[in-house]
């Protein structure tokens, strides 16, 4: 069986305002560009040569490769991030490694968290990072909202 792996990647983030948590995240995907599309989650590995583009648009209805994290909150005021990290070894015939992180705090401090996340995860696979590429939402909560960031495998 062959299976294609994933050539490019693009990073995603977006933020929104919900009736519920679910349209919270659906908004969030709306504004990140990915809206209307199917995501397929996907684990952290990116594959070996994998090339950043700038995002593309993607027809709606397709299926979509994605690592991503989404956080929601129905606490008035209380602000959230989320977070992906993709880090790029220094040898282009390793894979790579996604990172998500989410939680309650601004963006700057979900970003020094998955930051170090990546130099561990690349430290456990005896990998050198060449270079790291974050992407961030962060949202105010007025009554329901959220943060989603991803990172899209693309071929």
């Amino acid at each position: 069986m062959f299976i294609q792996l994933a050539t490019k990647f693009f990073l995603v983030s977006g933020n929104s305002e919900g009736y519920t948590r679910l349209n919270a995240f659906d908004g969030a995907l709306l504004k990140s560009g990915i809206g209307n599309t199917n995501l397929l989650k996907a684990s952290s590995i990116l594959p070996p040569g994998c090339k950043q583009i700038k995002p593309v648009k993607i027809t709606e209805g397709s299926f979509v490769p994605c690592a991503y994290t989404f956080i929601s909150s129905e606490i008035p005021g209380e602000i959230v991030s989320a977070s992906v990290c993709v880090a790029i070894p220094t040898k282009s015939s390793q894979p790579g490694l996604i990172m998500e992180f989410s939680s309650p705090g601004r963006k700057a401090l979900a970003e020094k968290i998955i930051k170090e996340m990546a130099y561990e995860g690349m430290k456990m696979r005896g990998q050198k990072v060449k270079k790291l590429i974050i992407k961030s939402a962060q949202h105010k909560v007025k009554k329901i909202g959220g943060a989603f960031a991803g990172v899209v495998l693309w071929l």
